[in-house]
Formats: structure tokens, sequence, C-alpha cells
């Protein structure tokens, strides 16, 4: 197969500040990301809403020329990537030519309990990621034994993408789900944000987080993650075009999703509009 971009997918703006993180790492490389902002939030539907949202996106990234897709958002990961690869993927023809769907969960699990000297753990998530309990089963996979807790946080995401998340009325959510999490271990001593929007939220969560405690959210640690899988990987990596190319695209407005974008992104961001 002729080389292509490698895609980057998230509900909405989130990913973005995942992608921030891999072209940083990795500048050579082509990326389109794509937002389902039409279709946003994830985080509250069912977990075939999710499966058929993600794949339909996934043959999309197919088609233009992807071999590899990162799925940059926590919901999908947790409700859709486990399907596609041993379904779809390896059953199907959409994973002819070598393919890849991967995630963020996996590689975040893989590393997590390296920041926590007491092994208990704290997850703040969407409603979806959390009912998952797929932090609990992959990080018990890499670190038996280690103790985590999760809290599921609705509001944050409105928060950030209403751009509301600087305001003083951000700190009541804030603050509430931070100190359930809390509550339910005093020995929690690492916070994972496992949602991609949850960074923005980063200054406002550590007001309300006790020194010692460290707060870890995922676009870095996914970056290196990736330029791991390709080196190890060769027969993917040539199968990435290198031309240091950037396309966006949203299923919902353009102009709307390019004024919000750049918050995420951390410079402009321009955009075409995509009907699934």
């Amino acid at each position: 197969m002729s080389n292509g971009p490698i895609g980057v997918f998230d509900s909405g703006y989130g990913g973005l500040t995942v992608l921030k993180e891999i072209a940083a790492k990795l500048p050579q490389y082509d990326y389109i990301y794509l937002g389902d902002n039409a279709r946003a939030p994830y985080g509250t539907r069912s977990f075939d809403t999710v499966y058929q949202y993600t794949l339909q996106s996934v043959q999309w990234f197919f088609s233009q020329g992807c071999q590899l897709v990162i799925l940059a958002c926590n919901t999908a990961s947790a409700k859709a990537l486990r399907t596609i690869q041993q379904n779809d993927l390896a059953n199907t023809p959409l994973g002819d030519g070598g393919r890849r769907v991967l995630g963020v969960i996996r590689p975040t699990s893989e590393v997590i309990g390296n920041f926590s000297k007491t092994k208990t753990v704290g997850v703040l998530g969407t409603t979806g990621t959390i009912q998952s309990q797929s932090y609990l089963i992959e990080i018990e996979k890499f670190f038996p034994g280690c103790r985590v807790f999760q809290e599921a946080c609705p509001m944050w995401v409105p928060l950030v993408e209403n751009n509301e998340h600087n305001s003083k009325g951000a700190d009541y959510f804030i603050e509430k789900h931070i100190n359930n999490l809390l509550t339910q271990s005093g020995e929690i001593d690492t916070i994972l944000l496992a949602c991609t929007h949850y960074p923005l939220l980063m200054e406002k969560i550590q007001q309300f987080v006790p020194g010692g405690c460290a707060v870890i959210s995922q676009g870095k640690i996914v970056a290196d993650s990736l330029a791991v899988y390709l080196q190890r990987h060769p027969e993917m990596e040539t199968q990435c075009s290198k031309g240091g190319q950037r396309q966006f695209y949203t299923t919902d407005s353009a102009e709307d999703f390019d004024s919000k974008a750049a918050i995420f992104y951390g410079a402009p961001v321009k955009s075409t509009h995509l009907a699934l």
C-alpha cells in the first residue's frame, strides 16, 4: 500500500491535546485529525453507539490512506477499540494490508503505576470511561496489586468546551469531584486525567490537590508510546508518510471548531467540514 498520514481521532476537541504532543515528538510525519463534534459528547452514550460512531470514523481515515489510526479519546478507546481490533480488523477486509488502530488507555496504564510511591492511583474521567472499568482492568495487568480509585466528572468536558474552565463557577465542580476521589483513599498520591479535555483544567485541579500528589495528563505518555511503537514496527513506520503536514476535519461547523480548537492545540487551526 502507498504511504499515508497518521490518523488521530476524538469525539471533539480533546484529542488535539494529544496530537499537539505527538506532533512535537514526531514532527516529521503527516497527520489527519478528525473531531466528531456533531455527535459529541461520547461520554454518556452507550457502548454500541460509541462503537458505531468510532468505526465509521476509522473507516473514513482508512479511505484517506491512513494505515495507522490513534483513538485519542478515552471513551472511544474504552468502548470501541477492542471490538474494532478483534472483530473488524481481524475478521473483515478493513484490516487488509496490516492497518492498525491504537488507543490511549493501554499506553497510559503501562506507565501510570511508576508515578505512585504508595501504589494507589486515582482516575478522573467521563462517565463512559469510568463505567467501562477499562483502567481498573488494564492497570492491574501491568501493576498487580496497585489500588485504583475512580471518579466520574460529567460536568468537566462541558465546562471546557463552553470556555468556562477558567471561571469561578468551574471551581465548584472541580473541587467536588477531586474531594470525592480523595475521600476514597488517603493514600492516593497520583491522579490520572483520563480525558484529553482535562489538561485545560490542570491549574485549577492542582489548586485542590494536596502537595505531593502528582497529576498526570496523557499527551506526552501517548506520544512517547507511539514513538516506541513505530521503532518496534518498521513495517508500519514505513507506511506513514513524512511531509510534516497537518490536516483538520470536523463533523460540525468548521468555523466554530477553529475558534475553539486553538485553545486545545496551542496554535491556530484551519479545519474542513466533513459529513459522515
